[in-house]
């Protein structure tokens, strides 16, 4: 029964962090792991060996490798929204017939970026990336982070239906040079398509015969762009079985694989398989992504720890713990097992965070000396991102690694305004150099930690219930048919638009 393994668990002796140092000269060997220009860290957390096989037993119990092997293999992972969930195939790893159909999306998308590289359609320099959730913060994150500055087209990328995101950027485009993408997966989303509308009615205003003859859409569903006015020949498709926050690796990725280049993607794609190997090949006990889940549970539900906060100390990353939020707690944010019974453990922290060194003045005192225990996780890059001074570089990973020393080590004071209590866990993912191999690595291993999460909680993590009843709720509001909410919601209403 998994309940004795929770119970073992949590009955192992709590040592500190300084005490198990002190008991294995070892330590950083044996929670330290390479994999692809990667670094991960775990020697800061309170895992040690009797705690990772207290967890290896309760996943061998939950039988986490066949339910690894049946999501890579394309099984029906996803029971309640019943499909697969196949975002390796999209990497080349999984069902053959999966992955040769994801191959051929890829090179139906690679050929129109050539078209559009030649010209053949369109003279355009500017991108508007138009998407939410999974559609627009991947693209978004991996674009701030692996640009250069020399590309040939500049891409904007803009989610939220609040006008204000959208019209500076119509501000500053040329509408003659505009290509716009629309990405959303059912192609129904409504503030995907009020902002395509939007966009399409500027191109109109400023003068354009053929707006539709500039948009290019991204979808799982085809018959729907279609519809709403698009030549299938500018119709990217994906796979309906990848889920919208695992899909920059399909279709998704159009924008950013034009805007950086087609190789750019590739090599995306070939880090993120090498880490989906490591993750399907490995044993749990030097499995990364599985190593990661169990640090998280363990603070989840021994220490009681119910937020886990990110921190990027390199600015091209500053995207990446929002992209985190959706990812996890998207996926688990969940009450209920895959069976439908209410869940006795705790699911998905609130993952929250920021780029270092600003959130050192923003929220390391909670961190250092509030009375919450928060797990922090620390991201840095040993190639520097710009040409300046070596000091401007150096100082940023001398504060990521001063950080982390000092959460664990802390520092007693007779005065207890001075005092740091230490034993505060963290773990540093170091990347040699922030490129698209090492990225895709990186954000695979999220994915796959996600996943062995959901195992160890037994829930499913690719549906996504709880976003709908907010925006059902939303197009009630604005049917006006005379239904009424409760009197709150409906004053609310009646101050911002009038009786």
């Amino acid at each position: 029964m998994t309940s004795d393994h929770w119970r073992k668990i949590r009955e192992l002796p709590q040592v500190s962090l300084n005490q198990l140092f002190e008991n294995n000269g070892n330590r950083v060997a044996e929670l330290g792991f390479d994999k692809k220009g990667l670094y991960f860290d775990f020697s800061k957390t309170h895992l040690n060996s009797d705690v990772v096989q207290a967890f290896a037993e309760l996943a061998d119990d939950l039988e986490l490798s066949a339910k690894t092997n049946a999501l890579i293999s394309g099984e029906l992972i996803n029971v309640s929204e019943g499909r697969a969930a196949e975002h390796c195939a999209e990497r080349g790893i999984g069902n053959p017939a999966s992955v040769d159909n994801a191959h051929a999306l890829h090179e139906r998308m690679k050929s129109l970026i050539e078209i559009i590289d030649s010209g053949a359609i369109g003279e355009f320099t500017q991108i508007i990336h138009l998407g939410i959730g999974g559609s627009a913060l991947g693209p978004k994150m991996l674009h701030q982070a692996l640009k250069l500055g020399d590309e040939k087209y500049e891409l904007a990328v803009v989610s939220n239906i609040d006008g204000a995101a959208l019209e500076p950027v119509l501000e500053r485009f040329d509408p003659a040079k505009t290509l716009l993408v629309i990405a959303s997966k059912t192609f129904t989303t409504a503030e995907t398509l009020l902002n395509a509308q939007s966009v399409v009615d500027w191109m109109r205003e400023q003068g354009l015969d053929d707006p539709l003859g500039q948009v290019v859409a991204l979808t799982a569903d085809p018959e729907q762009a279609v519809k709403w006015g698009i030549d299938e020949t500018r119709i990217l498709p994906f796979s309906e079985t990848v889920g919208g926050r695992y899909s920059l690796w399909s279709s998704i990725g159009f924008s950013v694989a034009l805007a950086l280049g087609y190789d750019v993607f590739a090599d995306l794609l070939d880090g993120a398989a090498a880490m989906d190997r490591h993750f399907q090949d490995t044993p749990l006990e030097s499995n990364i992504p599985v190593i990661a889940a169990f640090a998280d549970q363990y603070y989840a539900q021994v220490r009681g720890c119910q937020t886990r906060a990110v921190f990027a100390y390199d600015e091209r990353l500053g995207l990446l713990p929002d992209y985190l939020q959706q990812l996890e707690m998207e996926s688990n944010g969940k009450s209920v097992t895959i069976e439908g019974a209410p869940l006795s453990l705790h699911s998905s922290p609130v993952v929250w965070g920021g780029v270092g060194t600003d959130a050192q003045h923003a929220v390391f005192q909670l961190l250092h000396q509030g009375s919450h225990l928060v797990p922090v996780e620390f991201l840095a890059v040993v190639e520097p991102g710009d040409s300046l001074d070596p000091a401007h570089h150096n100082g940023l990973l001398l504060n990521c690694f001063a950080q982390g020393a000092a959460l664990m080590a802390g520092k007693n004071s007779d005065d207890s305004h001075r005092n740091y209590p230490g034993d505060r866990p963290s773990v540093t993912i170091l990347m040699e150099e922030l490129e698209a191999r090492s990225l895709g690595a990186l954000l695979a291993f999220y994915e796959h930690r996600t996943f062995v999460n959901a195992v160890l909680l037994n829930i499913n993590p690719f549906d996504q219930f709880g976003v709908e009843l907010g925006k059902q709720m939303a197009n009630k509001l604005a049917a006006d048919d005379g239904n009424r909410l409760d009197e709150s919601t409906e004053e609310l209403k009646k101050r911002a638009f009038g009786p």
